[in-house]
Order: C-alpha cells, then structure tokens, then sequence
C-alpha cells in the first residue's frame, strides 16, 4: 500500500495526493504533524529516499538549527514540519513530492 506523508496545508501535498486520488491508487494519509514518525519509521524513509536528514530539512522553517545527521532527526521528529513534505512511501521506495509529479515514478 501506498503511504503519504502529508500536510493539508501546502500546496505540493495537496497536489500529491490529488494525483494518488487521481489514478485511483489504494493510499494511506499520514498526517505527519499530529502522527509524528518515530526515529526508526524516519531513518528507513531517508533510506528509501536515498537522502540524507539534511536533504529534507526544512531550513526555512522557524526553529531549525543547523547540525549533524543525529540533530537533524532529532529535530524534525520533535518538530515534524521541519521534514519536507509530501513523502510518498511504497515499500521500500520513496520519493518527495516536489513537483508532486515525482509520485508518478512510484505508481508504475
């Protein structure tokens, strides 16, 4: 099954999911911000990314603050908004959804 990590607020992840709807994909919404992954869920989706922590950081977001791979995580699962979003998670794969076109590489 197809999981998205998604944020109902932006744009991107509304586009994502929109296009899993779209095709008619059987899919599971996370909603990251109040279902915060664990340490373990994060660290496989920055390997199913094929990414490290500081690739999906959020930097423009208030309370980012620079720092290794280990404070980066730590970080985004105290404050999830801090991790980029849409993830779009199948199996073992993964990609974020920016463009929201990139979800397209996974449902073939």
């Amino acid at each position: 099954m197809i999981e998205i990590w998604h944020n109902p607020r932006c744009s991107k992840s509304r586009q994502a999911l929109a296009i899993l709807e779209a095709k008619g994909v059987a899919h599971k919404v996370r909603l990251y911000l109040k279902d915060v992954p664990s340490e373990t869920e994060l660290r496989a989706v920055l390997t199913a990314l094929g990414k490290t922590a500081d690739q999906i950081v959020r930097r423009g977001e208030t309370g980012f603050v620079d720092g290794d791979e280990a404070a980066l995580i730590a970080q985004m699962l105290t404050n999830p908004i801090l991790i980029e979003r849409p993830i779009v998670i199948v199996g073992k794969q993964a990609v974020i959804g920016r463009p929201p076109e990139n979800v397209l590489g996974l449902l073939d």
